[in-house]
C-alpha cells in the first residue's frame, strides 16, 4: 500500500512549507474586531511553532534524530527560501540543523490558568526561524515549480522514503497564471512509496463558512476554491486519523484542502498535515 513506508534516520521524510507573502497578507484576520491580527504574523507564528514541534518530536534522549528534512519557501512576486539567521538561503535542511539554529529567541509572555481558577502570567523564549513579510503579488505557479525542482532532487536521494509533504498557505489567487499544470507536475514527483502530497489552506478575513477536507467540489461555490480543491492531494491515512481526532468529518474521498480558515484552523491544519504514525 502507498504511504506506508517507515520514517527513520536511514529513510527520512520531508516537509516543505510554501508561504504566501503577498501584500494582502498584511490584512487582518478579523477587521471588524478592531484587533490587528495580521495574517502574515499569524502564519509566521504558526510555522515557527510547528518547526519547534517537529524538532521536539525527533528528540531521543540527548540526540535529535533526523526523521525529517524541512524547508520553508516564501513567495510574493519573487520566490525564495524563507528561513532566517544562519539558515538563510537554505531551501531544505535536516530537522536537527533547523531545531538547533533559530534565528533568534523572542521573549514572550502569556496568561495561563493556575489550576485553581485563577490566571498567572508565564514568560518563555519563543524560537524564530521565519519572519512575516507582506508585499507584492502571489507567484503560486513559480513556487510550485521551485518545489518540484527541490523535491525531484530530494526523492532521487531518498527513493525508499515516505513521500514529501508540501503545505501551501495562501490567502489569495495566483497572480502568475493558472497553477493547475505546475501543481500536477509537482505531484508527479514520487518515491517508491507514493507521490508527493500537496496540502492547500486558504486563509480568510471574510465572515463566511469554512470548508474543511471536502470529498467533493460540489460543496464549494467559489471557482477559486474549486481550483484549489482540484490540485490538492487525497488525505493519507495518518492525516485522516489526525483530522478525526480533531473532530473533523472525513471520508475516503477527502482532499487535503481547507477553505476560508481562521487562525485556529490554520494551526490544526498544519498539525494534521505533519502527523505521522510510522516513526521508527
Amino acid at each position: 500500500m502507498p504511504y506506508s513506508a517507515e520514517i527513520s534516520r536511514r529513510h527520512p521524510s520531508c516537509f516543505l512549507f510554501l508561504v504566501d507573502q503577498s501584500g494582502s497578507m498584511a490584512d487582518s484576520f478579523d477587521p471588524k474586531s478592531g484587533h490587528e491580527l495580521q495574517k502574515a504574523q499569524v502564519v509566521a507564528d504558526a510555522v515557527n511553532r510547528l518547526l519547534d514541534s517537529l524538532g521536539q518530536r525527533c528528540v531521543k534522549g540527548n540526540e535529535i534524530y533526523n526523521y525529517f528534512d524541512v524547508g520553508v519557501i516564501g513567495y510574493n512576486s519573487e520566490v525564495a527560501p524563507a528561513l532566517d539567521g544562519s539558515l538563510s538561503g537554505q531551501a531544505i535542511a535536516p530537522i536537527s540543523t533547523i531545531y538547533e539554529n533559530p534565528a533568534e529567541l523572542e521573549h514572550r509572555t502569556q496568561q495561563v490558568s493556575d489550576g485553581m481558577g485563577g490566571i498567572v502570567e508565564v514568560s518563555n523564549d519563543f524560537p524564530i526561524w521565519f519572519k512575516p513579510i507582506a508585499n507584492g503579488g502571489t507567484a503560486m505557479c513559480n513556487v510550485f515549480e521551485m518545489a518540484r525542482g527541490l523535491l525531484q532532487d530530494w526523492v532521487e536521494k531518498h527513493p525508499q522514503s515516505y513521500p514529501p509533504t508540501i503545505i501551501n498557505i495562501t490567502d489569495g489567487e495566483s497572480t502568475d497564471g493558472d497553477p493547475r499544470e505546475a501543481a500536477n507536475r509537482l505531484k508527479e514527483v514520487h518515491t517508491n512509496d507514493g507521490s508527493v502530497l500537496l496540502y492547500n489552506i486558504h486563509l480568510s478575513s471574510e465572515d463566511v463558512s469554512q470548508i474543511s477536507f471536502p470529498s467533493t467540489a460540489d460543496v464549494l461555490q467559489d471557482p477559486y476554491a474549486k481550483l484549489m480543491y482540484e490540485i490538492s492531494s487525497p488525505l493519507p491515512k495518518a492525516a485522516k486519523n489526525a483530522a478525526e481526532k480533531e473532530g473533523y468529518k472525513v471520508s475516503s474521498e477527502s482532499r487535503a484542502f481547507m477553505f476560508n480558515a481562521d487562525p485556529v484552523k490554520l494551526i490544526q491544519f498544519l498539525d494534521i498535515g505533519t502527523r505521522t504514525d510510522n516513526l521508527r
